[in-house]
């Protein structure tokens, strides 16, 4: 394992009905699986240009490997496992620093627009003491979280998916005696108010911006 940290992308294939069907409608199926498509084009290139890090992409379901090795090339992949999200986390996460890595940090694929100053905020975060570092999503949730040892109770005792997940971690995290650190806030896309919102955004999204362009050109 990299003697980097190593930040890790969650991901799936992109498939009509199982990506983004919260934008569902008004978006099509298929229209909605365009558009994760893009975003993760673009986060693979966020990925590749963060400083001090290497990366390493956690996709879904098993089989796409193919999918994701044409998507990335030079990043290291890696099958998602576990039941839920809880325990995907979980595992990615002991698996990572189990084989050597000094942190380790993880992000969805829902933040297309992610400033790439705020995965270095994490990594400074944890080089400077942090046991867990987490990004808060507007949502309630995270977009990011990061750790330099193997807390899996952060993960499989915290309903994922509800507005008081990142208020549940930290609780969890303070019962277990880590020292935690937020970063700055940024937003996720799940509804069509929120892709207005991206629309607006000034982040280049050179793959995301003319799909954008399409499914929101009757508004």
């Amino acid at each position: 394992m990299s003697a980097l940290p190593v930040l890790v992308m969650m991901a799936r294939r992109p498939e009509a009905g199982r990506v983004k069907t919260r934008l569902c409608p008004p978006l099509t199926p298929a229209q909605a699986a365009a558009l994760y498509a893009a975003f993760l084009r673009d986060l693979v290139e966020l990925v590749r240009a963060a400083p001090g890090v290497q990366p390493l992409i956690a996709y879904a379901p098993a089989d796409a490997g193919d999918y994701f090795a044409a998507l990335a090339p030079a990043s290291a992949r890696r099958p998602q496992t576990g039941a839920d999200l809880g325990e995907r986390l979980a595992a990615v996460t002991n698996a990572v620093l189990g084989e050597g890595a000094p942190a380790v940090l993880v992000i969805g694929s829902d933040s297309p627009s992610l400033p790439p100053a705020h995965i270095t905020q994490a990594v400074a975060a944890l080089a400077s003491g942090a046991d867990l570092v987490l990004g808060p999503a507007e949502d309630g949730g995270y977009y990011l979280v990061g750790l330099r040892r193997p807390a899996p109770a952060l993960f499989t005792e915290v309903p994922m998916s509800t507005p008081t997940v990142l208020r549940d971690t930290l609780a969890v995290a303070e019962r277990l005696g880590l020292r935690t650190a937020l970063i700055d806030p940024w937003y996720d896309i799940d509804t069509i108010a929120d892709l207005r919102r991206l629309r607006a955004d000034p982040a280049p999204l050179r793959h995301t911006r003319p799909v954008l362009a399409a499914v929101l050109a009757h508004e």
